[in-house]
């Protein structure tokens, strides 16, 4: 049943770097914007990043400046560049996109990213 397939999260110390990739199942159609959720334990389910099919970008303002969403509309994929990373970034990260014909949103199985120190 997933239709997003994630991968990139790990372990990292403080001030280190990670790169999340997702793809798109080829039978999901007329995805319009992809992008990544995170959850951290004890805390709501936030929007990172997200990005349309047409290059327009958003960012949380916890990671602007320091996380690069980018997509391949070809590949269907779509990664997220995490630099600069501090330990409240720890979470699980999700993958989703977007289809508005079918008003439908699909989801990543989740990927953990944790900070040390």
């Amino acid at each position: 049943q997933v239709q997003l397939v994630e991968s990139g999260g790990g372990l990292v110390q403080a001030g280190g770097s990670l790169t999340l990739s997702c793809a798109a199942s080829r039978t999901i159609f007329g995805i319009n914007v992809m992008g990544w959720y995170r959850q951290a334990l004890g805390k709501q389910r936030e929007l990172v990043a997200a990005i349309t099919s047409g290059g327009s970008t958003n960012y949380a303002a916890t990671v602007k400046g320091r996380f690069t969403i980018s997509r391949d509309n070809a590949k269907n994929t779509v990664d997220l560049q995490m630099n600069s990373l501090k330990p409240e970034d720890t979470a699980v990260y999700y993958c989703y996109a977007s289809v508005p014909y079918n008003s439908d949103t699909y989801w990543g199985q989740g990927t953990q990213v944790t900070v040390s120190s």
